[in-house]
This record gives structure tokens, sequence and C-alpha cells, in this order.
């Protein structure tokens, strides 16, 4: 098939590749425009960007999706495949292909539309998620669904984790079901809605007040970004690996032990990977032993 590549971030890279190596020609590849990774540093270019020259293909960077339309119309493509682009596509974009853009939801659509779905799904405590290929409408995740695939969210993994296997789960299902999708009608979606709405900092926060499980989650929902965190004597520490005490065991309220115990609200949360403030991510061992022996107050 001829195709239009929408996508942005390391996450659309995978579908990309996949596509130029099962052998569909792709008529252009748009992606976000060049931005400074830092306040010093020169423009670098996003992901997509860096992997579609490799490749040898045409890329635009608008800085407003609706000025490529034209080009889009122009290139002979007959769909646009949408993987994390960045920003709402406009109706004059999707109406310039014959059967309109397709795109790769990293949720079991209605749950989690939005920004943040891996993230949501995993501070909710839900047991699966998965991927969907959709048809692009004019509201936000709302269109019929053409497949999904699901996937049960591990114990013990991350948001990056997941997040991971996400990305090579959507990219197989592109490929399986892309040549398929100019002769099919997709699903309307069905079921109550949620959103994932983006994420905040102050969301990640380590209450000690809460229950151990809920906190694991959010440790595990944060990384690799923004970040768990909490406060511990003045200075803050992000925790980027933690485990629920299977015995409950004891320690005091709103206190960090010298086992690197934190007691909860139902529970005891044991850190085991932390990051002190301007220093590099570390065990939570090695970094109690730079402390004195008593216990670490939380707050």
């Amino acid at each position: 098939m001829r195709i239009v590549f929408f996508g942005t971030p390391d996450d659309a890279v995978p579908a990309l590749c996949a596509l130029h190596d099962a052998g569909h020609e792709i008529a252009l590849v748009v992606t976000q425009p060049d931005r400074r990774r830092s306040r010093r540093g020169e423009p670098e270019p996003s992901p997509v960007k860096r992997a579609a020259t490799e490749l040898g293909l045409p890329v635009r960077t608008p800085a407003k999706s609706r000025e490529v339309a034209d080009e889009v119309a122009s290139s002979g493509a007959t769909v646009g495949v949408v993987v994390a682009f960045g920003q709402l596509l406009p109706a004059s974009v999707f109406d310039a292909l014959p059967f309109g853009l397709v795109n790769v939801h990293f949720s079991l659509l209605p749950r989690w539309r939005g920004a943040a779905p891996v993230e949501r799904a995993m501070l909710a405590g839900d047991e699966q998620t998965g991927v969907c290929l959709m048809r692009i409408e004019a509201g936000l995740d709302t269109g019929p669904v053409f497949a999904c695939r699901s996937t049960p969210i591990g114990a013990e993994e991350t948001a990056g984790e997941l997040r991971a296997r996400l990305v090579d789960l959507g990219a197989a299902l592109l490929l399986q079901e892309l040549p398929g999708i100019p002769g099919r009608e997709p699903v309307p979606q069905s079921g109550e809605p949620t959103y994932a709405e983006k994420l905040t900092v102050d969301e990640f926060r380590i209450d000690p007040a809460r229950p151990a499980a809920e906190l694991d989650r959010v440790v595990r929902a944060g990384n690799p970004r923004p970040g768990a965190w909490l406060m511990v004597d003045g200075e803050r520490v992000k925790v980027w690996r933690a485990h629920v005490e299977p015995s409950g065991g004891t320690t005091s309220p709103d206190a960090l032990d010298t086992h690197a115990r934190l007691a909860t609200g139902s529970g005891v949360l044991v850190l085991d990977e932390v990051q002190p403030q301007g220093r590099r991510p570390m065990s939570a061992q090695a970094w109690l032993a730079g402390r004195r022996g008593a216990p670490l107050r939380v707050g």
C-alpha cells in the first residue's frame, strides 16, 4: 500500500520501520519540528525524522499539521498511519486520503482514550491492556475500531516496559491488519469510555496515607516518566523501583526505616531503587548507608 506516516517519538519508529521492511510504499513521513532538548542545545530531529532520513524517505515537519494537507492529497497515498504523532489532525488531512487515517492507540478502547493510556491503565490497577487500530475522526480517540489485541499487565512491570511491549504489539497488528483495511468497515466503539488525562508531577508524590499496593502502582507507572517521588528529611527523592512487603511488617508511620521500609495506610512499601536530588539512581540500601542510622522522616 502507498502510505503517509504520521509519528514523532521513539514509540513510533518500530511501526515505521516495520511498514518499510514489509514493502509498503511510504510516500511521505510527517513528524514534529526539530526541538531543543535543553536551553543551550541545538534543535534536534525527532526519532521518527532520524529513522525516516536513514531509510531515505521524504520527511515534512510542519509547525501545524494542516500545512501538509495539500501535499498529503497529492502524494498518491491511499491511507495514513498515525502512531503518537503529537498533534490533532484536521479533517482536511484525513479527508485527503481515500481510506482516511488509521491510528495505533495503546489501550483497549473505549477505555483510556487520550494522552496517557499506558500509565493510566497501570495506575488504575487494570489487569490487562492492549492496542487498537482505529479510524481517526473528529473526536478524541472516538473513531470506530478495525482490530484490537490484549495483553496482561505484569505485576512488577513498569510503564516503560509495558509501553515497549505495546509498541511491538502495535507494529505487528498494523502489519497484519493494514492490507485488509480498504475492504473493511470498522466497528463503532462500545462500552463506557474512560479518559487518560495528561500526567502531572504532583500525582506521583508518594503519600504514606495511601495503601502500599496503590503506591507500588504509582512507582511503576512513573517509570521512566515523570518518576514517583517523596520528601525525606526535606530532601526530594525519586523512587524508581519498589515492592510491597508480603508480610506487612511493622515500622513507624511517616518514617523510612533503616531497611528502606515505609509504613503506609495499608501495608509496607519497600524502596528498592532511588535517586536523591542531583545524584544518579542507586539502590535504596546504598543511599541509606550514607545516611545516619535513625529512621528518616517522610513528608
